[in-house]
């Protein structure tokens, strides 16, 4: 019997979160929402900061990420390294498809 498994937006978002932290010149990322930003207050970041999932009318799902770079690097080339390496991971990983990356460099800093 072939069981059915289940991956939760939260789960997808949180992978592709852990997966962002991995390319170099990502420094962190940035709350994405109001809810984020409050865990970030209040010491309750997790991996799926920075990371919103969006399931389009034809179930595919697309992700936007907020990060934030180190000082010096190029944003275009770590932008495409994340959008690159998370499609990638996602689809070994999880088996999903992303239709789309959309990176959002948010901030800069020297750490």
């Amino acid at each position: 019997m072939k069981g059915n498994i289940t991956i939760t937006e939260g789960a997808l978002a949180s992978l592709i979160g852990l997966t962002a932290h991995e390319i170099p010149g990502v420094v962190g990322m940035s709350p994405a929402n109001i809810r984020d930003g409050l865990r970030k207050i209040l010491g309750r970041a997790q991996a799926s900061e920075g990371v919103t999932i969006k399931k389009d009318a034809s179930g595919h799902y697309s992700a936007e990420l907020y990060v934030i770079v180190a000082f010096g690097v190029n944003i275009p080339i770590v932008a495409q390294n994340i959008e690159l390496k998370v499609k990638d991971f996602i689809k070994r990983n999880a088996g999903i498809e992303l239709s789309g990356v959309t990176v959002h460099a948010v901030g800069v800093s020297h750490a």
